[in-house]
């Protein structure tokens, strides 16, 4: 477990490892830990949180965060908000009750190419008060850790002088966080395109002999759960946007201009989550296409090759059947005791040829065919 005190106006960031016992004079209390650590700590943080916020959380809502299975959602209560947002997180268990905050690893089950593998989700759950801030993680949640290193790099006199800002309340928090996961969508983004193009190109690749369709499979059934998980996520992210619409208005100025950015971060990070869907619907229709593509480009090279023999045929039908007439055992036939008449046949028999593949030639039926 990780907790952070954190004061924008004093741009500073405490972390400690033990449930606070107050509030601070300004600021807000994030309290970060893993799925199996708020299991075994529940008592002590609806506890914490009592003190804190003078409420717990409800019992319906502790069973969310603690599900690793619950898709994308957001609730609310009169005193707090909660919202679960599923990330990439590849290749983990949840730690067992005697080691709560260490992770169990474990060999990725889906086949196909390693970019389909990285399609594995963990949820992560969000309790948003006014002042308090609980996140729960899967187990070594990279998230978690990448963010708390960042907020405390951002006390420094360096991020100072950039302009970096420390979040002013938890739903800022929540929000930044949320769009470092989404972050990771994008990034996912770029690698299965790369992987699609790559597989494009090996089907429509003339006189190519693909194989490789177990893995097209999986690539559009992981695309179809891409699309599924980020549609939950867009829901969710409305839910929360539509929520806030709701909340009284602010008392100052300052509050005011904090609630605006607050809804530009959120319609931000809703933007970056439709960029995602969309994308994945683009390649699903992609994958699709270059799959038609390539059987009708096989059909096509198939056509081409059937109208070639068919047109060899017609060309030696007439002299097939002109050698089974000269071939019939009879004893009188025109010519046949001519001592020319080989030469007369023979050469009738080239003419034909000459002009059928001339009149075949015309016609394009002996046309190869151009890609």
């Amino acid at each position: 477990m990780r907790v952070f005190t954190l004061t924008a106006g004093s741009q500073s960031v405490a972390e400690t490892d033990a449930l606070p016992a107050e509030l601070p004079p300004q600021g807000f209390v994030w309290i970060a830990c893993a799925r199996r650590e708020f299991e075994v700590l529940l008592a002590p943080i609806q506890a914490t949180l009592q003190g804190l916020c003078g409420t717990q959380l409800v019992d319906l809502h502790v069973s969310d965060l603690l599900n690793n299975q619950l898709p994308s959602h957001y609730d609310y209560t009169s005193q707090y908000d909660t919202l679960v947002f599923r990330r990439l997180a590849t290749g983990l268990l949840e730690a067992d009750l005697a080691h709560p905050g260490e992770p169990l690893h474990q060999p990725a089950k889906r086949s196909g190419p390693p970019v389909l593998k990285r399609i594995d989700t963990s949820p992560v759950g969000f309790a948003v008060f006014d002042r308090v801030l609980l996140t729960v993680h899967p187990a070594g949640c990279a998230v978690r850790e990448a963010y708390a290193l960042k907020l405390l790099n951002a006390t420094s006199p360096e991020a100072r002088d950039n302009g970096v800002k420390l979040p002013s309340s938890p739903a800022d928090l929540m929000l930044r966080i949320i769009n470092q996961m989404v972050d990771g969508y994008l990034a996912l983004r770029r690698e299965l395109t790369r992987q699609m193009d790559h597989w494009q190109s090996e089907l429509l690749k003339p006189g190519s002999r693909f194989t490789n369709w177990s893995s097209v499979l999986d690539a559009r059934l992981a695309l179809h759960q891409l699309d599924e998980i980020c549609e939950d996520q867009r829901a969710a992210l409305q839910d929360w946007i539509d929520s806030i619409e709701t909340w009284p208005d602010a008392s100052t100025p300052i509050m005011q201009r904090e609630r605006e950015l607050l809804k530009v971060r959120s319609r931000d990070v809703l933007e970056h989550i439709e960029r995602v869907v969309h994308h994945v619907r683009r390649m699903e229709q992609s994958a699709e296409a270059a799959v038609q593509m390539h059987f009708s480009a096989q059909s096509h090279r198939t056509n081409d090759i059937m109208r070639t023999l068919t047109a060899l045929t017609a060309v030696f039908l007439p002299l097939n059947l002109i050698t089974g007439f000269f071939g019939m055992n009879f004893e009188f036939l025109p010519i046949i005791h001519s001592p020319g008449g080989f030469w007369w046949t023979f050469g009738f028999m080239l003419l034909l040829v000459v002009v059928v593949v001339a009149v075949f030639w015309r016609k394009r039926y002996l046309a190869g065919s151009r890609h």
